[in-house]
């Protein structure tokens, strides 16, 4: 019996990362290739105890779903989850340090709390004190916003299932630790475990709970990729610190559309949402400036207008530079090659430089007209008119492919006062549009340098 026992308790090295396990240290993991993520942790028998399950029931007689979101009042918040936040569902948020994760949950706790719901807040990173400093400078405090610096996970639970709040914050889950788990916070065990017993305390006691979690290296939220899988909801705060603006992403969603965002912009009195962010990330827009052009993005359902900006320029290096912020480095080099193969354009003896403006970030498709014609514009020293917007995706062969969200695109290009949109051939053909914007379809590269440049 003691035999089996050292056996079950035997002392392992557990990847951080990816939860490969080894008998002795490495310092790489063969698993995921992270270097010094191995930790000596304990192998102990699983805490979980298996549960009988209901009896199966026709699906038309399980209970109703239709409960009432609880609404933020928090409208960019209130986009990227979809109405609200679903009782009973956990809600994951990322971010890098200082990205005002902290500073959005007092924000949407004390925006809770003032349809007199009891909130709680629960950090197991900063005192009472110096949390209350920072609700202070936000003006987000309320008397029915409770606080408690509580690290274990037995505790929270049982002091949440006592006050019923409407919502639970917790800050963060890296800091969580269960007293029956023996490895240090912020573990793959640790994490998982924890996050494992809040989410059955939400289930079962149908309390929404918000989670905040931290970030790797690499961008993806520290712990086992379980994490996210987990949960209902998985939220990324992203922007730059030097810039003001914050965008709050949507990658997971059950009970909503996923790719949605909401934009906050980083003041004194803290985060405050952005209503209309295509008129904010266009006001600096230098006009008649070549190597500039507007772009109708679409993040999820909401359009966005976004400057692209690029710089071409001669180089005399051997190797010419290809950099390329806010967009995919890949996709500029590969644009390039199609202007010098299908434009009669020379790229390669030239340094290239391209950017979206404002901090912003654009993965679509539809980016790919913006950045041949920023280039050429800049290639060509011609500027590009300011009342005309561009968006189209560009192939290999040099032919503009159709794009989605054509209408809704048009629709925010004609608000802001532009009257002429530059789209793929495909698309004009299979829409209808009401006079005041003028629309240009164009179906190859040759067609797009003739309509922009003349």
């Amino acid at each position: 019996m003691n035999l089996k026992s050292k056996k079950q308790n035997r002392p392992v090295f557990v990847c951080q990362q990816c939860e490969y396990q080894s008998g002795k240290w490495l310092g790489r993991c063969p698993g995921c290739g992270e270097w010094e993520s191995l930790i000596e942790q304990v192998i102990t028998p699983s805490s979980v105890v298996l549960r009988s399950s209901s009896q199966p029931q026709p699906l038309y007689l399980a209970p109703d779903g239709d409960e009432e979101r609880i609404t933020t009042h928090i409208d960019e918040l209130d986009r990227v989850l979809g109405g609200g936040i679903v009782p009973g569902s956990v809600v994951l948020v990322g971010g890098e340090p200082g990205i005002g994760k902290s500073t959005l949950l007092l924000h949407l706790l004390a925006s809770i709390a003032q349809d007199d719901k009891k909130v709680l807040y629960v950090s197991g990173e900063e005192s009472a004190r110096q949390i209350k400093m920072r609700a202070n400078r936000l003006g987000a405090i309320h008397p029915e916003e409770f606080l408690a610096t509580e690290n274990g996970v037995e505790q929270i639970i049982a002091m949440t299932c006592k006050m019923r709040p409407s919502l639970l914050a917790v800050d963060s889950i890296q800091t969580l630790v269960c007293e029956d788990v023996p490895s240090s916070p912020g573990s793959v065990t640790q994490v998982r475990e924890s996050a494992y017993r809040l989410l059955g305390m939400a289930k079962k006691e149908n309390i929404p709970v918000v989670l905040v979690g931290h970030v790797t290296k690499d961008g993806a939220i520290a712990g086992p990729k379980v994490l996210e899988h987990m949960v209902d909801t998985v939220l990324y705060f992203e922007g730059d610190r030097s810039h003001a603006f914050r965008i709050l992403r949507t990658v997971k969603n059950r009970f909503g559309s996923t790719n949605e965002i909401g934009v906050f912009e980083m003041k004194e009195e803290g985060l405050v949402q952005v209503s209309n962010p295509s008129e904010i990330l266009l006001a600096e827009r230098p006009l008649n400036e070549p190597g500039s052009v507007v772009l109708p993005s679409v993040e999820g359902t909401r359009p966005i207008l976004v400057e692209v900006q690029a710089l071409v320029s001669p180089t005399n290096l051997g190797t010419a530079r290809r950099t390329a912020i806010g967009a995919d480095q890949q996709r500029l080099s590969l644009l390039c090659a199609v202007l010098e193969k299908k434009g009669s354009l020379d790229m390669y003896g030239h340094d290239i430089f391209l950017n979206i403006a404002g901090g912003m970030r654009i993965d679509e498709p539809a980016l790919d007209l913006g950045m041949i014609c920023a280039l050429a514009s800049s290639l060509l020293e011609k500027p590009i008119p300011p009342a005309t917007v561009v968006c189209g995706e560009v192939g290999l062969a040099g032919e503009v492919r159709a794009i989605g969200h054509v209408d809704v695109r048009i629709r925010e290009a004609q608000r802001l006062g532009f009257s002429r949109f530059i789209l793929p051939k495909s698309n004009k053909e299979r829409i209808t549009w009401e006079p005041g914007i003028e629309l240009v379809g164009v179906a190859n590269l040759q067609e797009l340098l003739a309509v922009v440049f003349g």
